[in-house]
């Protein structure tokens, strides 16, 4: 049956003699209660062991990869590529993020909570004292009975000092499993922590590659903007001299705004990546945009992609990747809870005492007579509670299996991460190097399709068609540079680099 039981047992001690039976009563259940404390309910932790393979399956064709720059230390992957400008980003970035700040706050509240649940299995003590002045009723019980004692004499003036301590010993190991929950849900919290500094870093550098690739195409927009007026240019005087028709210099003029529609799009990505990135580094949108004011063009094309190893496979996730750390934490704080939903089943023993002189006297408060010393220990046992306790701990089960369930489910995510950032590498470079061999024959085409014109040979139209072919070609090109950085970026971020 459900009803809550509680079973009471005080003992008061004086510091008269006759209180000496009661004292060795006293004594004898604190004893008992210590003996049974050395035990703790509930499964001790053990981290489940996790099926992973042995290497990533693209693992033989990143290592394959050519790479400008050897590989850097996970610690710090941003130096890796070389770029002094990217270093001082990040940097900033991981000095002045606000998400990072409030990540570090989230760990200073977790091991506060650490603290006191661990100072539950620690004594108590206070001190207090007080001074009570109070005018008596003459017509109440105490008042008819001081009346007879002490006169006509209604002010009463108490002086109270003592120092009382308490202590609930941990029986079954619940607080002791309380604080074992505790302590892993902070390490849980400072494994986030270090989660959110990986994701302010790659994040940072991801808006960096963006940027430069904006510039970099808006450089190439408005190189093919010019070279197209200079073609415009050329079809007018051919006008002039009566060898080109109105037809075509309409063509050369639409061949030219069309290139110049490119531009606002672009500036407004750019712009965009600029804000994020000003953000990123706790900044308002526009204090650092000036720092990035280049176009690019240099960082965009020579940026060195650096060697990345993934020789240890998937097995050393479990500790790089920052999720996966937290996520086993979470089980073991979760697996301790079912400890502390299954100390309910047992009885919790509390003893306190309490020191103290009272006198209605100052000059005597600090004697023998006014010394008032009490101790105490207390019983308390859920007997009967319609299956409260049974539901806590069933609840508590529930609650590991879940965080069981999602700790495999963050390993398998990690593991898709990687797979997934290396396969995006490896292809995006492929797709670079074919981009630069159309690139190259686009502006040999495009030369003499012009040259050709030039003597009559081809119509205005081979020559725009080469010219809208070689700008969507060198677009793709820059584009591609820059989400190959981005690329190695996710692959250092997913490998759990940068802490």
């Amino acid at each position: 049956m459900n009803v809550l039981n509680t079973v009471s047992l005080n003992v008061f001690r004086t510091a008269s003699a006759t209180r000496i039976a009661q004292t060795a009563s006293l004594a004898a259940v604190a004893a008992a209660a210590l003996a049974l404390a050395g035990c703790a309910v509930g499964p001790d932790y053990q981290r489940p062991d996790l099926t992973a393979p042995a290497t990533y399956p693209h693992a033989d064709v990143l290592a394959a990869r050519p790479a400008a720059a050897p590989a850097p230390s996970l610690d710090t992957w941003w130096l890796g590529f070389d770029d002094p400008v990217l270093t001082r980003i990040v940097q900033r970035a991981l000095a002045e993020n606000l998400d990072l700040a409030a990540a570090l706050a989230r760990v200073d509240q977790a091991r506060a909570v650490a603290q006191e649940a661990g100072a539950e299995l620690l004594p108590q003590g206070s001190a207090g004292a007080s001074v009570l002045k109070q005018r008596q009723s003459l017509v109440n019980p105490i008042g008819k009975l001081s009346n007879a004692l002490q006169g006509d004499r209604r002010s009463v003036t108490l002086y109270d000092v003592g120092v009382a301590a308490s202590w609930e010993i941990d029986v079954a190991g619940g607080l002791r499993r309380g604080a074992e929950a505790a302590g892993a849900e902070a390490q849980a919290a400072e494994a986030q922590h270090l989660g959110v500094r990986v994701t302010v870093a790659a994040e940072a550098a991801d808006a960096y590659f963006r940027i430069r690739g904006a510039q970099r195409r808006i450089a190439i927009a408005e190189d093919q903007i010019a070279t197209n007026g200079r073609l415009l240019e050329l079809v007018q005087l051919r006008q002039q001299d009566g060898l080109a028709a109105t037809r075509e210099v309409a063509q050369a003029q639409a061949l030219v705004a069309q290139a110049r529609t490119t531009v606002p799009p672009l500036r407004i990505a750019l712009q965009t990546q600029l804000n994020r990135l000003d953000v990123l580094m706790g900044a308002t949108p526009g204090t650092y945009a000036r720092e990035l004011d280049s176009d690019g063009s240099v960082a965009a094309t020579t940026a060195a992609v650096p060697a990345i190893s993934a020789a240890e496979g998937p097995v050393a996730l479990l500790r790089r990747r920052p999720d996966v750390i937290a996520a086993e934490r979470r089980l073991a704080a979760s697996n301790a809870r079912i400890g502390v939903a299954t100390a309910e089943y047992y009885p919790k023993v509390s003893i306190s005492g309490l020191l103290g002189f009272e006198s209605l006297q100052a000059n005597t408060l600090f004697t023998a007579k006014a010394f008032q010393p009490t101790i105490a220990a207390g019983l308390r046992w859920r007997l009967f509670d319609f299956g409260r306790v049974d539901a806590e701990v069933k609840q508590a089960k529930g609650a590991n299996a879940e965080a069981l369930a999602n700790y495999r489910q963050s390993m398998l995510r990690a593991t898709e991460d990687v797979e997934n950032a290396i396969v995006t590498l490896t292809e995006l470079e492929n797709q670079s190097k074919e981009l630069g061999t159309e690139v190259d024959a686009h502006v040999r085409a495009r030369n003499a399709s012009e040259d050709a014109y030039k003597g009559g040979a081809v119509s205005l139209y081979e020559v725009l068609e080469e010219d809208r072919l070689l700008l969507t070609a060198r677009d793709e090109q820059a584009r591609v540079v820059a989400d190959n950085a981005r690329a190695a970026v996710a692959t250092f971020r997913a490998l759990g680099g940068g802490w």
